[in-house]
């Protein structure tokens, strides 16, 4: 249990694809346990390995505060529909953009024994799920942001 600093833009480790997590050892049992803690601390959505500086396809996601996702080796099956709106990330601290991503996703990972499942999202889950996956793949929201980055006080003020 520790919190784990966050990697913000510009460090070279968000840029890298991330390797497939083989078993769940004990220090991969430790990296959850901490991104979990870090992403509550941070009160984020969501929280991908490279975003603590870890090269291992693991996500955590909670859109509700009470309804943890941990996925492992996650791969996209389906998406569909579309949706557009303001997206942060904890690795852009303070900033947001409008993004466009699909409204629906379905995928497939693995739990923490490696049992494999499938997740279906909608909305901000849909759009929690997408934005980890880019980071386990090297790439940032910024990316596709339609339009310059804005600072979050400032969309806050306008809504």
């Amino acid at each position: 249990m520790a919190i784990r600093n966050i990697r913000e833009i510009g460090d070279p480790v968000l840029e890298k694809v991330c390797k497939e997590v083989k078993e769940v050892t004990p220090r991969i049992q430790e990296l959850i346990s901490d991104m979990y803690d870090t992403l509550y601390e941070a009160n984020g959505v969501g929280l991908a390995a490279s975003q603590v500086g870890v090269l291992k396809q693991i996500v955590v996601i909670d859109t509700t505060g009470e309804d943890p996702i941990l996925l492992i080796n996650p791969k996209i099956i389906e998406t569909s529909g579309e949706q557009t709106g303001y997206e942060g990330c904890l690795s852009v601290p303070g900033k947001t953009a409008t993004v466009t991503r699909p409204n629906y996703v379905k995928i497939v990972a693995y739990n923490e024994n490696m049992e494999p499942f499938e997740l279906e999202g909608t909305e901000l889950l849909a759009r929690a799920i997408l934005h980890e996956l880019d980071h386990l793949q090297g790439h940032l929201y910024v990316e596709k942001a339609e339009g310059p980055l804005q600072d979050v006080e400032e969309v806050e003020e306008e809504t």
